[in-house]
């Protein structure tokens, strides 16, 4: 018997990666069923080649699921949080700008639920973070600065991934400086240069489609599904527990 597909909901249907969601979902009909897609605005169509919409005022009222894939903006955070913690849902949020309280939240809510927030969830960003902090730690003093180039319309800056690979920096022992690039349609480039006397060390990701990020959010909520409560991460559903 064949099994029984993943029932996701998608929490920024409308953006770019809810897009490449819904289609990636729906090449592999097996394996994931997109039982809701919630937007901001009231969408135009109620039912798009079988998937339901819904508008983000009626996110209570959406069909049950076993995961949550969000990738919104951190004002629509909160009610997709909610949401899994009152049905008792594992939630994927790649959402990135969130506030403080925003994380404590999320953190608190992994006492209730399986949950995994990332700023990227590309199978290489996963590996460069590992790269970075060992490059770090074995470069003691050196100047470490992180460049990030992505397209025109993405609002924060430095991006989520950036500031996790300081974060992985950190843990190395360096200091890193940041610096952002809006331009064009670029999906995505991270470079984590460590320079020291005479000589620099560059890591390099550029992401070229999309799909990558989809793909991995996909991979992480079939991995996520049915799991204790916790906050896992990317690295981990990936490579260690898989």
């Amino acid at each position: 018997m064949d099994p029984t597909p993943l029932r996701i909901l998608i929490h920024g249907a409308s953006g770019r990666m809810g897009q490449a969601l819904l289609r990636l979902a729906a090449e592999s009909p097996e394996a994931w069923q997109v039982v809701a897609a919630v937007t901001r605005r009231a969408p135009a169509q109620r039912v798009v080649e079988g998937v339901p919409f819904f508008a983000a005022g009626e996110l209570g009222g959406v069909p049950e699921f076993d995961v949550a894939i969000d990738f919104s903006l951190p004002e629509g955070f909160d009610p997709v949080l909610a949401l899994c913690v009152a049905r008792g849902r594992g939630l994927v949020s790649g959402t990135t700008g969130l506030e403080a309280t925003q994380r404590a939240a999320l953190e608190a809510a992994a006492g209730a639920i399986p949950l995994l927030w990332a700023s990227n969830f590309s199978v290489g960003v996963a590996v460069l973070h590992e790269l970075v902090e060992r490059a770090a730690r074995a470069l003691p003093g050196w100047d470490c600065d992180i460049v990030e180039s992505h397209h025109v319309h993405k609002k924060d800056a430095p991006s989520g991934t950036a500031l996790t690979l300081g974060e992985a920096a950190g843990r190395g022992g360096a200091q890193p400086r940041y610096a952002s690039l809006r331009a064009g349609d670029i999906v995505g480039e991270h470079l984590v240069q460590f320079a020291g006397q005479g000589e620099r060390v560059e890591l390099v990701h550029r992401a070229t489609s999309r799909d990558i990020f989809a793909r991995g959010a996909l991979q992480a909520a079939s991995r996520l599904a049915g799991r204790a409560p916790g906050l896992y991460t990317m690295r981990g559903l990936l490579f260690e527990e898989g």
